[in-house]
């Protein structure tokens, strides 16, 4: 970019500083301009060259040409420099530096050549390395909105140059004219090092997180919630979102970065705090809520971290989080080695059938093998085969309902009589088949259908509609008398699903044993397989979801719930029942006047109670939120914006995109290739960039222009 006037002999940026104004993209305007500028030097130049490198100072427009409304000095759309004070002209009207060839055409003197051309090499070097750090930062944007990785290859196996997508996109903007990078790679050999892409790509990460930050704040109060712990690069990483309700009401979640889950204990919460509220700047006062997803190899250090943030910030309530059902999440807590071998299995049976619509219809073939005079059940079952049933509130029902089907189907791709399978495919089966057909996976399936059964209905509730939740909120009690009652009397329980877990393994001709695992340690040998598991399942698991349960729904989440009660429809079908103020009371310090809480609830309530005639009430959170006379009820406005950021409430379809975009990249890029940065790039592409920001951040962070050390 030039920083002085492109005019033929103007001075103004010496003598008399003027503002500069970009050459225009259209072409016909564009060209006007460079004749009026009389730079011969100029005229190879496409449009977009001379609008990104080259400008023309204020002296040379008529004053009407400006705007002068503006706080800063804006050209009008049809503005053409007019105004030239050129010394070196002669009477009648030629220019002294001006020659005329053979065919009557004017030139520049060769000298006047040799000075334009000069002055493209004395633009200052800051200016050039600013422009130059714009083309990486936009070929570095692009690819990352794209999710292709920088440093992967292309698909064109004959490059022979082996260049990386980044680098190759590079050379295309210098095969198409872009003279900064192509002055860089003249001197360097190269446009940008390794080095320097990874540096690029931490201030985008850097510079993203402060625009995602800065929106948060401008919306108030949120939620923190975490996934399923990742690997990158060989360490494990911590996924983390955040959610709110934006400024026009709406839910929504962002992808905030990966924190670095290696260490333990303590030390490893303190760790992961002082990163989300030092290094990312979020402010954990206005945190109201955490949720977690994690597997039982981690789930300690999870819950320890939990803990600590509720130590730290009380208002932080500890959730359900609604990307999963709540059976599969309790499961997903226990580190007992039948379960996870439970949980580890029915993801490679989803995975596995994934693959193919062949290995679908294999499934289906098998079903109805098993059910031959039953065709409604067997069809009630394939239907079910082809959702996701494996993360289903009834997913360990159903794995029992196909289990030999299941059995029979992956015996029988492993076999591969008909040589219709690939080596990974028959691998993979074979995985499979050797958990099926093992006794703690039995048991361990049987205990949890049986359990998870009791705390069903509640958790389909909670991710139902308004008035479902509403309901849960109220049934909790008689959920956990229920889950009580089986562990005071365990012994009848278990003796029940261990009859049934044998009975099951006959029939599937498979041993009934212990652990292996469990023998190798043990010094006693004559444990009977029922005690056993009676111990070391059937109350472990029982224990642990009573305990989940209590510790997942307090009082305060319970409260929080029930003041879906605000919601009309729910309203109306409750209106004999004015809506209770204790459950709101949880938000007095959060609402704008609690002094007016109490009359405002009731109009509310008047409001709603009594549907007219053919009107359909608002029947979720994101309805009511987007009521155009919710802006009339003030504290009602912010009890349902904070109910919108719980996590335990699922979100509308349009608001869930943050984490649907995030599964979709971590199942489609390449592991070799995955990087934090990238990720925080991919899922935050809608930010809105700054390129002049960008690079102002690159070269506070490295002045020394970011080289190799």
């Amino acid at each position: 970019m030039q920083n002085r006037c492109a005019v033929l002999n103007c001075t103004s940026s010496k003598s008399d500083p003027q503002p500069l104004f970009r050459f225009p993209h259209d072409p016909e305007r564009s060209r006007s301009w460079l004749e009026k500028c009389q730079r011969q030097d100029l005229l190879d130049k496409s449009p977009g060259e001379l609008y990104r490198y080259y400008r023309v100072c204020g002296k040379h427009f008529e004053t009407s040409s400006i705007d002068s409304d503006a706080q800063s000095a804006v050209l009008k759309d049809d503005a053409i420099p007019t105004i030239f004070d050129m010394p070196s002209q002669s009477q009648n009207g030629q220019t002294k530096d001006i020659e005329t060839d053979r065919k009557g055409r004017k030139r520049m003197k060769k000298s006047q050549v040799e000075t334009a051309k000069e002055d493209i090499h004395t633009v200052p070097e800051e200016e050039q390395y600013k422009e130059y750090l714009k083309s990486l930062f936009e070929v570095l944007i692009l690819l990352g909105e794209q999710g292709i990785p920088p440093t992967g290859r292309g698909d064109n196996k004959q490059d022979a140059q082996g260049l990386s997508n980044f680098q190759a996109l590079l050379e295309y903007r210098m095969n198409c004219g872009d003279e900064v990078l192509r002055k860089r790679y003249d001197v360097n050999k190269e446009c940008c090092s390794s080095t320097q892409l990874n540096q690029l790509m931490e201030v985008c990460e850097k510079y993203i997180r402060s625009k995602l930050v800065e929106e948060v704040k401008q919306n108030g109060f949120f939620s923190l919630l975490t996934d399923d712990l990742v690997k990158i690069s060989g360490k494990w990483c911590l996924p983390v979102f955040v959610r709110f309700v934006d400024q026009s009401n709406c839910q929504r979640e962002r992808f905030f970065g990966f924190l670095n889950f290696e260490g333990d204990g303590e030390a490893l919460a303190d760790k992961l705090l002082s990163e989300i509220t030092d290094n990312w700047g979020l402010d954990m006062e206005q945190c109201r809520g955490q949720a977690h997803s994690c597997l039982g190899t981690h789930f300690r250090n999870i819950k320890t971290f939990a803990a600590a943030l509720i130590k730290r910030y009380p208002m932080a309530m500890l959730t359900l989080r609604c990307t999963q059902t709540l059976n599969m999440a309790l499961a997903s807590g226990m580190a007992l080695s039948g379960v996870q071998l439970v949980m580890s299995t029915f993801k490679k049976i989803e995975s596995f059938f994934s693959q193919s619509p062949l290995l679908q219809l294999e499934l289906e073939h098998a079903i109805s093998i098993f059910f031959p005079d039953k065709e409604e059940k067997a069809n009630d079952l394939k239907k079910i085969c082809r959702t996701s049933w494996t993360t289903g509130h009834d997913a360990f029902e159903v794995a029992l309902e196909i289990l030999e089907a299941l059995l029979l189907c992956v015996d029988s791709v492993h076999d591969n009589e008909d040589m219709r399978w690939n080596d990974q495919v028959t691998h993979d089966s074979l995985d499979i088949s050797k958990a099926l057909t093992d006794f703690e996976f039995i048991m361990a399936l049987v205990v949890l259908k049986h359990v998870t059964t009791l705390t069903r209905a509640f958790g389909k509730n909670l991710q139902g509609t308004a008035t479902d939740a509403h309901f849960a909120a109220t049934s909790l009690k008689a959920m956990l008398h229920s889950l009580k009652e089986v562990s005071d009397n365990i012994d009848v329980y278990h003796e029940f699903w261990n009859d049934e877990a044998v009975n099951l393994a006959a029939a599937m001709e498979i041993p009934v044993k212990i652990p292996r695992s469990f023998l190798r340690k043990s010094e006693s040998r004559n444990i009977r397989p029922e005690s056993y598991y009676k111990h070391h399942l059937s109350v472990l698991v029982v224990d642990h979801i009573i305990k989940e349960i209590n510790e997942l729904f307090c009082e305060e989440h319970l409260k929080t719930l029930s003041c879906l009660s605000l919601v009309p429809a729910v309203i109306e079908q409750h209106k004999s029942t004015e809506p209770e103020e204790d459950g709101i009371q949880v938000f007095k310090n959060d609402i704008p006047n609690a002094g007016t809480l109490s009359a405002e609830l009731h109009c509310w309530w008047v409001k709603w109670s009594k549907k007219g005639k053919g009107e359909t009430l608002p029947s979720s959170l994101h309805e009511t939120l987007q009521l155009a006379d919710v802006k009339f009820f003030p504290n009602m406005l912010a009890v349902l914006r904070l109910i919108g950021i719980l996590p335990t409430l699922a979100l509308e379809d349009s608001c869930d995109v943050a984490y649907k975009r995030y599964k979709m990249y971590m199942e489609n890029m390449p592991d070799k290739f995955n990087s934090e940065n990238l990720a925080v790039l991919n899922m935050n592409y809608d930010v809105g960039y700054d390129l002049d920001s960008l690079v102002e951040v690159y070269m506070k962070t490295y002045p020394d222009g970011g080289e190799e050390s």
